[in-house]
């Protein structure tokens, strides 16, 4: 349950719904030609702000490393949408959008050679693999295939481009898939019967179509000729996984001559495991081969050395076990001699890739509410640090130099040079936007939660912070629930939203967030509704006790996911420090819940399903202490959200109304587990705000 979610009714008075009080629903506010962008009141971040950034991303050095191309999402308003472009930063310092940009771009890659760009892009009615020159001044359509084209990557050469495609996998041409997907959608009836899980993975029901890598010869120019071949064929299983995979789930040899993926192929038991292996299949054709067959668990994030002699790949320990810290493995190219290089490494690596050298691997993981870059010695698995503070989200290296992406809770994703002793930033997005702007630091803190252990957590001054004055505060509580919070930048949760707006605001990293141990991690595992809660406790009044600017009688709490889930706890369980509560895709009915969700390994977090385990889903679940609750709360959610469906949301918000207390419900019928459309983002947060200034009101 991934969550941390991240647009404006105006501040008219709110109509709470309160016992047998009728449903109302607020009209929209009027569009405008785009929002008024400026620091709050208080001179913090305001919604707006936010809404609008550049959001810097995937950094790729050019092949002699003297150039970083990436990618900048900027906001088109009008559209309700975001918008990508491909920027290179020079090697004299200068950036630039590239012009060929016009019309998105996606995945922006480097030829083999250097001398040009791949990118995805929907420009031409669906989404096709397209081709620049290496100064991005024009652009050609690589492919036209009747499908579209999900992710992609080059053969060395630069000879072959191995496609993601969705494909019925008894069709035998693109064309038959394509001819299929047409008669469903103009035939009259709608019915759709199914045989299987899963039904409907994260926001769209399963069509019965697989992603299938596919070979793709090139020609001199560099496009697409010839028919592509299925390099997947006979696979009941998807690479990249659905719906949020990616090309880190595929690789391509050195020689060009074998992809190794990571699939399923369980068949009717694939809903029920995450026992994903590696596969290695030829250029050519033929039968794929399972690398990994031994490891009941997931095995992911294959790469090979760049001297193409080794493979190297995260495994699972455990078997649906969310939370799971994978080890790195290391073995020869074909899966074989492998051994644990990380084997008593307590951090949760991913992201793996070889340094260019061959002699040690990269990787991300978070460590006590950071996100950092590791480098592991390819021969002695020694670990160490090469970032410090802030949440690492992308990086790439060659030739000795290292670039990433970094950002914090100071400000958004920039693109960092770490090559030398001192990183220096290579671009300044967004500076004009937060000019002016009161960004308050994270100031971490330590206290002893369940069991006496330490625990990590956030407190925040709220922007324009005067000393001696008390300020209400929000209690965020993440999701996951095994997301932590990070020293990282948000679009959708983002605490700077609410020092903007005047708060103080408390963070706990609770048993069960990762970045602290594997044993800290487990700990949530059959004790959803008690450890974390104890942390919640013992963590707000060590906020409390040391942070006399916190007035703890004006407080409100606010969640997502199962952090909604445990906002609906603390409605029953722990509601008397609060004025207010704020559950959006929170969870009512935990055992309904994970029977109905997109996931059918999440009972594991459970110890199995609610019929073999009634007393502990009970205790758990928030719908048992509907009784105790009083406290208003604002409930929000999407309808297309399939990982906690809106009946969630629905079940909470009747119980609120039919127990007569003051509550609202905001329904965002075209979002997903996450609110992402520009505008919808800001009537959403403001929503969320005008509830908790009413109430955190001074009297």
């Amino acid at each position: 349950m991934a969550i941390r979610t991240g647009h404006r009714v105006g501040a008219a008075a709110l109509l709470w719904m309160a016992g047998a009080a009728g449903a109302l629903a607020q009209a929209p506010a009027p569009a405008s030609s785009g929002p008024a962008v400026a620091p709050t009141a208080a001179g913090g971040l305001s919604p707006e702000q936010l809404a609008v950034m550049e959001r810097v991303a995937d950094p790729r050095l050019s092949p002699d490393g003297a150039r970083v191309l990436y990618t900048v999402r900027t906001t088109d308003w009008g559209g309700n949408k975001g918008v990508s472009a491909a920027w290179v930063i020079e090697a004299d310092g200068t950036r630039r959008r590239l012009a060929a940009s016009d019309g998105g771009v996606s995945s922006a890659r480097w030829s083999p050679d250097g001398q040009a760009i791949y990118f995805l892009s929907s420009r031409g009615g669906s989404s096709q693999v397209w081709r620049m020159d290496r100064d991005g001044r024009a652009a050609v359509q690589v492919t036209t295939l009747p499908v579209d084209v999900t992710a992609f990557r080059l053969t060395p050469d630069g000879r072959t481009l191995v496609a993601a495609l969705p494909v019925f996998a008894d069709c035998g041409t693109l064309a038959c898939t394509s001819d299929r997907l047409k008669a469903q959608g103009s035939a009259v009836s709608t019915v759709r019967a199914y045989d299987r899980l899963p039904l409907r993975p994260w926001d769209s029901w399963n069509d019965g179509r697989r992603s299938h890598l596919f070979a793709l010869p090139l020609n001199a120019s560099g496009l697409a000729a010839g028919e592509p071949r299925d390099l997947m064929a006979g696979v009941d299983g998807d690479t990249p996984s659905r719906p949020l995979g990616d090309d880190s789930e595929f690789v391509i040899s050195p020689d060009g001559r074998r992809v190794v993926f990571s699939t399923q192929m369980q068949g009717r038991e694939e809903a029920f495991t995450n026992d994903l292996d590696l596969y290695s299949a030829s250029m050519e054709g033929g039968p794929a081969v399972n690398l990994t067959d031994g490891n009941p668990a997931p095995d992911t994030n294959a790469v090979f050395s760049p001297d193409g002699r080794r493979l190297a790949w995260l495994a699972g320990r455990r078997e649906n076990v969310f939370g799971d810290q994978a080890v790195v493995m290391v073995g020869n190219a074909d899966g074989s001699g492998a051994r644990a290089l990380t084997p008593d490494w307590d951090r949760g690596p991913g992201a793996l890739r070889w340094r260019s050298d061959g002699r040690a691997l990269y990787a991300v993981a978070a460590e006590n509410g950071q996100q950092k870059l590791f480098e592991i010695d390819a021969r002695t698995g020694a670990v160490r640090a090469v970032t410090d503070e802030g949440t690492v989200s992308a990086y790439d290296e060659t030739g000795g130099r290292l670039v990433l992406s970094r950002e914090g809770f100071g400000g958004p994703a920039q693109i960092v040079d770490a090559s030398g002793e001192a990183p220096r930033v290579l671009t300044d997005h967004n500076a004009a936007v937060l000019a002016g702007t009161d960004l308050p630091e994270g100031e971490s803190f330590t206290f002893p939660g369940w069991n006496g252990e330490a625990v990590q957590g956030w407190v925040f001054r709220p922007a324009g912070y005067v000393e001696g004055r008390r300020y209400p505060a929000v209690y965020l509580i993440h999701g996951g629930p095994k997301s932590p919070w990070t020293d990282g930048w948000s679009y959708r949760w983002n605490p700077q939203i609410y020092t903007g707006a005047g708060y103080a605001v408390v963070m706990v990293n609770f048993h069960g967030s990762p970045g602290f141990g594997q044993a800290f991690t487990d700990a949530i595992n059959d004790h959803w509704g008690d450890r974390p809660l104890e942390d919640l406790q013992k963590g707000w009044a060590s906020a409390l006790a040391a942070n006399a600017f916190i007035d703890g009688d004006r407080a409100c709490a606010l969640g997502a996911s199962y952090g909604g889930y445990m906002v609906n706890l603390i409605a029953g369980k722990w509601n008397g420090p609060w004025r207010c509560l704020v559950n959006h895709a929170g969870v009512f009915d935990v055992g309904q819940l994970m029977n109905a969700m997109d996931i059918s390994t999440f009972v594991a977090e459970f110890g199995g399903p609610s019929w073999e385990r009634a007393d502990l889903y009970r205790d758990f679940s928030p719908n048992t202490w509907v009784g105790d609750w009083s406290k208003p709360m604002l409930v929000l959610h999407g309808s297309r959200d399939f990982r906690v469906p809106v009946e969630q949301g629905l079940g909470t918000f009747s119980a609120l109304q039919r127990r007569g207390i003051e509550s609202r419900f905001v329904h965002v019928p075209d979002e997903n587990h996450w609110v992402l459309k520009p505008r919808n983002w800001v009537d959403w947060q403001q929503e969320i705000l005008n509830w908790t200034a009413h109430y955190t009101a001074a009297p």
